[in-house]
């Protein structure tokens, strides 16, 4: 393109300046120049098209919008679908875990239950061992007191 087959230019300001961007992207500036339009032989070809150019740009855009969209929602789904098997395996070795305190938790109650078992016989034993022990002890006691009265009884007869 030459100098002078300029029709129309759009002129952005640079990106630092603070400017109210709602009234740029509404009012965007143009500078116009005066061309002859008979210089350019695709002018006619270019005014003719720029709406189908535009039209295009924005089926395209559209396209590429829909495509991101589809794109935004598979990686959303997959996200989706990667958590509910985490989530899956996450119960799954919850269970195991429960299931597994829960045996040992019953073994401890089998465990406790024969010990405790094994201590009320020992106990019983070991009761009746001791009423039989304050039985003979009691006897004990009355043969000492039996045997003290003989030996008082000796004494006095043999000092007489």
């Amino acid at each position: 393109m030459q100098a002078n087959e300029v029709i129309d230019s759009h002129y952005l300001p640079p990106a630092n300046l603070n400017l109210n961007t709602t009234h740029l992207i509404q009012n965007p500036p143009i500078m116009k120049f005066n061309v002859i339009e008979h210089t350019n032989p695709f002018y006619q070809l270019h005014i003719n098209h720029q709406h189908e150019n535009i039209t295009m740009h924005s089926a395209c855009f559209q396209l590429m919008s829909d495509d991101v969209d589809e794109q935004h929602i598979r990686i959303i789904n997959e996200r989706k679908q990667r958590r509910m098997i985490s989530n899956r395996e996450s119960a799954r070795r919850s269970r195991i875990r429960k299931q597994k305190h829960l045996d040992e938790l019953w073994s401890q109650v089998i465990y406790l239950r024969n010990e405790n078992l094994h201590l009320v016989e020992e106990l019983n034993k070991f009761s009746g061992s001791h009423d039989q022990v304050l039985q003979e002890n009691a006897q004990l006691k009355e043969e000492a007191s039996e045997l003290r009265q003989l030996v008082t009884e000796l004494q006095l007869n043999g000092n007489n």
